[in-house]
């Protein structure tokens, strides 16, 4: 399997970006969707895309996208999720 990576930044000139270390596939992604419009319709699709791989998929949310996640929030996705993912779509 083929996995291409884009950059969403639109560099006319994209640097080369090495991919970090993995210990292995996660098993667990945590979904954070910001609460930013269409934030959750780019999870939605990701989460099948996902699910399909055989990754358990768990949605989590932030009460506002103007501040950070509560901390009780992030010590959940911590213990819980071996990735996370965030939504920022607009």
């Amino acid at each position: 399997m083929v996995l291409t990576i884009l950059d969403p930044t639109a560099e006319r000139d994209p640097a080369g970006r090495p991919l970090a270390e993995r210990a292995g596939a996660p098993r667990t992604v945590a979904l954070l969707d910001i609460n930013k419009p269409r934030g959750d319709v780019f999870l939605d699709e990701l989460e099948a895309l996902l699910r399909e791989r055989g990754v358990t998929v768990r949605r989590e949310s932030k009460p506002t996208f103007t501040k950070p996640a509560p901390a009780d929030l992030r010590r959940e996705i911590a213990e819980h999720c071996d990735a996370i993912i965030e939504a920022l779509a607009d």
